[in-house]
């Protein structure tokens, strides 16, 4: 929200976002918190049960909430069938970022025939590689580095020390966070005369239009073929997505997950954080996998999967796992069991 500009109306974010009002529409909004953390002016939001109890005691300024919710409402309130997406747009208004400054910074390197967009900012100390093309409006910060061959589509943003190896084409408006790395090679190794050698990393790196990468994740490219995710990937700090994966459209990966080369994940998928899949297998769309799971086998029928244990006490711990180990043993000692 522009500094210059007046705080909106209840009323005025009821409109704009197909909200229901219902208390004071001339209450002015000029931020957001939690319901516990809110005073005055600051708008916050419940969707999430856990946090009911903070309803009743809250001092914001107005709540967005469901209809469920609203009759306990304490302040003014916009009533929304998804309060925590109603919520999400109405924070990005209070959300500051500085304007794109078109141009190339002095310490800049660009090669010469690099391709970059007039309206692009290319900021202090990044790299521009041989044959790299930037389009309108992209943002390269600072000490963000494009090897050869990468196409950076118009509206990107490589926030800081992004380092794109090569043959990486991204569409537009794509999000990546510092320290993320695109286009390095991938793990690929065969065994000659009890010796590795290195298998060529021929491929590239394909990300779709409104995709989010987070800090520190690392996206292989392609043996042959490319590394692919689709259009509104998002994806959490610190991933790695082995070759050859592809990731279908408006999935969601939490940090620490890891992918293996050639695994196929479908579209609309939720991954928990620390999951890891193994390659050459396929999830099929709108699969959730909770956090801590070993995926070894493909999925194919839609839902949620499973295979972390929960936390426990040690002693309870060490006794399951003493128990576990004699699971075979006892199964043999009993023998085949009489169908019912």
């Amino acid at each position: 929200m522009s500094a210059q500009a007046p705080a909106p109306t209840l009323a005025e974010l009821a409109e704009r976002f197909g909200l229901e009002l219902r208390g004071d529409g001339a209450t002015r909004i000029r931020g957001v918190a939690t319901l516990a953390g809110a005073g005055e002016g600051q708008l916050s939001f419940l969707a999430n049960p856990r946090y009911r109890r903070d309803l009743a005691g809250t001092a914001a300024a107005a709540v967005v909430l469901s209809e469920g919710d609203a009759a306990d409402c304490p302040v003014p309130c916009l009533v929304a069938r998804s309060p925590y997406v109603a919520f999400a747009k109405i924070a990005a208004l209070f959300e500051s970022s500085p304007a794109p400054v078109p141009g190339i910074h002095p310490s800049a390197v660009v090669a010469a025939d690099a391709v970059v967009h007039p309206s692009a900012e290319i900021g202090p100390l990044a790299v521009v590689g041989a044959r790299c093309q930037v389009g309108a409006g992209a943002v390269i910060g600072p000490g963000c580095i494009l090897g050869e061959g990468n196409v950076v589509g118009p509206g990107c943003q490589l926030l800081a020390r992004v380092t794109l190896v090569t043959r990486v084409r991204l569409g537009a408006r794509v999000r990546i966070h510092p320290g993320a790395v695109l286009g390095a090679e991938g793990f690929g190794l065969a065994m000659d005369a009890g010796r590795w050698i290195k298998v060529p990393q021929l491929g590239g790196v394909v990300v779709g239009d409104d995709c989010e990468i987070g800090a520190n994740t690392t996206i292989d490219r392609g043996a042959l073929e490319d590394t692919v995710l689709e259009e509104d990937v998002r994806l959490d700090n610190q991933i790695q997505v082995g070759h050859n994966v592809r990731i279908g459209a408006h999935t969601a990966m939490a940090g620490c997950v890891a992918v293996a080369g050639s695994a196929r994940i479908g579209r609309y998928c939720l991954v928990g954080g620390g999951v890891g899949i193994t390659g050459h297998l396929e999830v099929c769309d709108k699969v959730t996998i909770t956090a801590m799971s070993l995926v070894t086998a493909s999925i194919t029928e839609p839902g949620e999967y499973s295979s972390g244990m929960a936390v426990q006490d040690s002693r309870s711990w060490r006794r399951n796992a003493a128990r576990f180990r004699q699971l075979d043993q006892l199964a043999r000692r009993m023998g085949p069991q009489p169908k019912d």
